[in-house]
């Protein structure tokens, strides 16, 4: 009787997932639309912020800079303390492909309540601001996002025929390697479960964003509070949305139009990338931890346990889980060309992320919480 109850718990939270949490599942909302242009042209500045990344910001920035941005467009690339030649690199892509231009800003030291990436994105839209013609929106990507040509025009022109104050995408990570196959599509599939993008599109209170690549309104920003007043965040994309959504409508969807070119080979580069932050996600709570824990067991785990192990009802109800799993996780595997056979290994793929949270706990329990480029910066003053 108890693996019965079990079972059809798991079922009932399937069903809930499927049909009253906004259809995330159906990954529909994408920049598929055709924006009429404005009648004047929005002035641009898009704020980069680097720290050791000569490996990619050449190509992120030769992608801005040779826009077909009809408007002042201006790109601002914020070295963040890099030993590893990245404004060298990054003048180098400038000069090359300069469309529009560069300036290269040098990250002052690291203050004390700030993370590192939110500090040098701050020093790049000051160095925005500081310029003859303030802009209109700030576009804030990252040193291994690559823009097709018209990524920023489309965004610009979709962000003023809407009156938003933040259009963000979230960039198609790359998905080449065994270890990014059996990540990524998950990875993107759990953001939209827990910020639904039907929601944060609409009036509710839902706010998220995609940090590689956010198209925000210069003024709203202002008020705001402005980057300082998520200094301290480290997800910043979603503690920014929720400011920004209190001052007007917001937009997140998927594209192929913005890619990340960040490898990730080997199962350990994934681990470190999602345990950065999954803690934080919980707000550090060992209550949500333990919450989040035991409802991916039920909601993950006991599925395939039921369908493999179970008997009579147990197993069957098991078996219907398993299968609504499978069919949920189909449209993201679509988008990223993979076989629909990766469906069956969602629990699979749910555990490592179940253990990947774990991990993060455990490294901010050790004062490690927030490892990112030679800095820890989980909820530590002054790291």
């Amino acid at each position: 009787m108890i693996a019965i109850s079990v079972a059809a718990a798991a079922l009932a939270t399937w069903l809930y997932l499927l049909f009253g949490r906004g259809a995330f599942w159906l990954a529909r909302e994408r920049d598929d639309w055709q924006p009429p242009p404005p009648a004047v042209w929005p002035r641009v500045a898009a704020v980069v912020p680097a720290r050791n990344e000569a490996a990619s910001v050449g190509d992120s920035i030769g992608s801005l800079v040779r826009q077909d941005y009809p408007g002042p467009l201006h790109v601002f690339l914020v070295d963040d303390n890099s030993d590893d030649g990245t404004a060298a690199v990054a003048r180098a892509a400038g000069g090359k492909h300069g469309k529009h231009g560069l300036t290269v800003v040098a990250g002052e030291p690291l203050p004390a309540g700030w993370t590192g990436k939110l500090w040098a994105v701050k020093q790049g839209i000051d160095a925005a601001e500081a310029a003859p013609a303030r802009p209109d929106y700030v576009l804030l990507t990252d040193a291994d996002i690559v823009h097709d040509p018209d990524s920023v025009g489309r965004l610009a022109a979709y962000a003023e025929a809407n009156g938003l104050v933040l259009a963000s995408l979230m960039a198609e990570l790359r998905c080449t390697s065994l270890a990014e196959r059996a990540h990524v599509p998950g990875f993107i599939f759990f953001f939209q479960m827990l910020y639904p993008f039907g929601w944060v599109n609409g009036s509710g209170a839902t706010a998220a964003a995609a940090g590689g690549c956010m198209l925000v309104r210069a003024d709203a920003l202002r008020q705001a509070g402005g980057i300082a007043s998520i200094r301290d965040a480290l997800i910043d994309d979603c503690a920014l949305a929720a400011r920004l959504k209190a001052h007007g409508p917001i937009w997140l969807g998927l594209t192929h139009r913005v890619r990340s070119i960040r490898p990730y080979p080997q199962l350990n580069d994934l681990r470190r990338m999602i345990a950065r932050s999954a803690y934080a996600q919980l707000r550090y709570s060992p209550l949500l931890l333990a919450g989040t824990v035991i409802g991916m067991l039920l909601t993950y785990l006991v599925p395939p346990l039921m369908t493999l192990a179970g008997t009579g009802a147990a197993r069957w109800l098991g078996v219907a889980a398993w299968a609504l799993m499978a069919l949920a996780f189909q449209p993201t595997l679509r988008f990223y060309r993979l076989s629909p056979l990766w469906g069956l290994a969602l629990p699979g793929i749910a555990l490592l992320y179940m253990l990947y949270t774990l991990d993060s706990a455990y490294q901010y329990a050790r004062g490690r919480g927030g490892a990112w480029k030679g800095r820890v910066q989980a909820n530590v003053p002054g790291s």
